[in-house]
C-alpha cells in the first residue's frame, strides 16, 4: 500500500507548528525539522515499520540542504509514496509583528541579543529567498490572517481531499483586509451590484438564498461568472499539463461576505463536475 505523505515547509513563524497538530489530529505521524538528507530513509524506515502517513516539516534551519528537496520528492513519488508538499506563508509585516510579540529569536538570526525591526525584516526577507524554490513546487497557505482554527480546517481539508492531477481551489476574501498572498490567480468583483446595501440581505452571506437569488438576478452578476469561468476553462488544461497539482483563485469583494462568498460557490459547483474543487470563504471563516 502507498505511503501518504505530507511534507509542511514555510516561513518560520507562519503555522508550521498549527499544521502539524492538525495533521496529528488527523492520524499522521509527525516529524518536525527532519533534515533533508533523512528524508529518504526515514521513510524507508516507517516503511518497515507499515506507517501509512506521514507529516514531515522541513524549514529554514536546514538551509545548507534545502537544494536537495525537488530530487527527494521525485524519488519518494518514485517509489510509489503519495506526496503532498504544503507551504505555509505569510507577509513580511506579519511575521515581523508575530516575532516581536513572541520576542522569539529568528533561527537564522545569529547572536544571542533580540535583533531590531530592520535586522528582523532583512531577515525575513533573505529565509524568503532561500525558500523560494520550495514554495514554487508547493501549494500555498497564506496564513496572515488566519486564525489557528482556520488554519487547522485549511489543513485537514486539504489532506483529506483525494489525490488528483490538479486540484482547483476557490477562495472568497474581501480587499479591505487585503488580498490573499497564495492566490494564482485574483478576480475583482466589487463593481457588481452589491447586497450590503439591502437592508434585508445586509446580515446575510452568499450562502444564503435571499442573496443568491438576488445576485441571479444581475446580468453583471452572470456575466462576470461566465467570464471567469471562460477563463479558467481555457487555461486549466495547460496548467495541468505543467503538472501543477494545486491553482488556488481568489475572488474578491469589498467585505467578502456576499458576493465573492456566492461567485465561489458557484465556481466551485461548475469546476466540481471535471476537477477536484475545494472552497474557503477567508472573511467567513474567521467568524
Amino acid at each position: 500500500m502507498s505511503m501518504d505523505i505530507i511534507l509542511i515547509t514555510g516561513m518560520s513563524g507562519s503555522g508550521k507548528s498549527v499544521a502539524l497538530h492538525a495533521l496529528e489530529d488527523a492520524g499522521y505521524y509527525c516529524v518536525d525539522n527532519l533534515p533533508p538528507e533523512l528524508l529518504i530513509p526515514f521513510v524507508k524506515l516507517e516503511e518497515q515499520q507499515k506507517e501509512q502517513r506521514l507529516a514531515i516539516a522541513i524549514d529554514v534551519r536546514s538551509a545548507n540542504s534545502l537544494h536537495l528537496m525537488p530530487e527527494q520528492m521525485a524519488l519518494l513519488r518514485d517509489m510509489g509514496m503519495t506526496v503532498k508538499s504544503v507551504f505555509l506563508d505569510a507577509t513580511s509585516d506579519t511575521l515581523q509583528r508575530r516575532y516581536s510579540e513572541s520576542r522569539r529569536k529568528h533561527p537564522l538570526s545569529g547572536g544571542s541579543k533580540p535583533q531590531s525591526d530592520k535586522a528582523l525584516f532583512e531577515t525575513i526577507e533573505f529565509e524568503r529567498e532561500l525558500l523560494a524554490d520550495l514554495r514554487e513546487r508547493a501549494h500555498v497557505i497564506d496564513t496572515s490572517l488566519l486564525r489557528s482554527a482556520q488554519l487547522q480546517t485549511y489543513i485537514k481539508t486539504l489532506v483529506s481531499a483525494p489525490v488528483a492531477q490538479l486540484t482547483l481551489v476557490f477562495e472568497s476574501f474581501g480587499f479591505k483586509r487585503g488580498i490573499p498572498t497564495d492566490a494564482d490567480y485574483v478576480f475583482d468583483i466589487r463593481m457588481l451590484p452589491n447586497p450590503h446595501y439591502e437592508s434585508a440581505l445586509k446580515p446575510l452571506t452568499g450562502r444564503d438564498a435571499p442573496v443568491q437569488d438576488y445576485l441571479r438576478q444581475s446580468e453583471e452578476f452572470v456575466q462576470m461568472q461566465l467570464q471567469i469561468e471562460g477563463f479558467l476553462r481555457q487555461w486549466i488544461p495547460a496548467i495541468e499539463r505543467d503538472h501543477r497539482s494545486y491553482v488556488t483563485v481568489a475572488i474578491g469583494c469589498t467585505g467578502g461576505q456576499h458576493r465573492s462568498v456566492f461567485m465561489v460557490e458557484q465556481l466551485a459547483q461548475s469546476f466540481g463536475t471535471r476537477w477536484l474543487t475545494l472552497k474557503r470563504h477567508r472573511e467567513l471563516d474567521a467568524i
